[in-house]
C-alpha cells in the first residue's frame, strides 16, 4: 500500500436531458407569438388607487396624459419657495462674509497703526 496514492476519482456526470421538452418551438410564428406573449405592451401599475403607465421614459397617469395632482402641485410650489429661500440665504451669507472680511482688514490696519505709533513713541524716548 503506497503512501502517496491518488485516491481522488470524480463521479461521472449524468447524461444531459434534451434541450427542450416543450413543443412550442414546433409552432408557427403567429401561434408562438400568442402563446409566449412577445407583444408585451407598456408597463402599467396601480399606486394609491391611481393607474400609471410607462411611456417614453416617463410615468404617466392613465386618467389623462401628464396631469399632476393637487398634492404634487403643492409640493412643486413648496420646492420653488424653498429654492428661492435658499438662494436668499446664500446671498446673505456672502454679504456677511464680505462685511466680516472688511471689518477684519480694518482691525488689522488699526492694530498696525497702533503698533507704528508705539514704535515711534519708544524711539523718541
Amino acid at each position: 500500500m503506497p503512501l502517496f496514492r491518488n485516491t481522488f476519482t470524480p463521479k461521472k456526470t449524468p447524461p444531459r436531458r434534451s434541450a427542450s421538452l416543450s413543443s412550442l418551438h414546433t409552432l408557427d410564428h403567429s401561434t408562438r407569438e400568442v402563446e409566449l406573449g412577445l407583444e408585451c405592451g407598456t408597463p402599467v401599475m396601480n399606486i394609491g388607487g391611481q393607474s400609471w403607465r410607462f411611456e417614453d421614459g416617463q410615468w404617466l397617469t392613465e386618467s389623462g396624459g401628464n396631469t399632476t395632482t393637487k398634492e404634487t402641485q403643492q409640493l412643486i410650489k413648496r420646492n420653488v419657495q424653498l429654492e428661492e429661500e435658499n438662494n436668499l440665504l446664500k446671498l446673505k451669507i456672502e454679504v456677511l462674509l464680505d462685511m466680516l472680511t472688511e471689518t477684519t482688514v480694518e482691525c488689522h490696519l488699526m492694530e498696525k497703526e497702533v503698533d507704528d505709533i508705539k514704535n515711534q513713541h519708544h524711539r523718541k524716548k
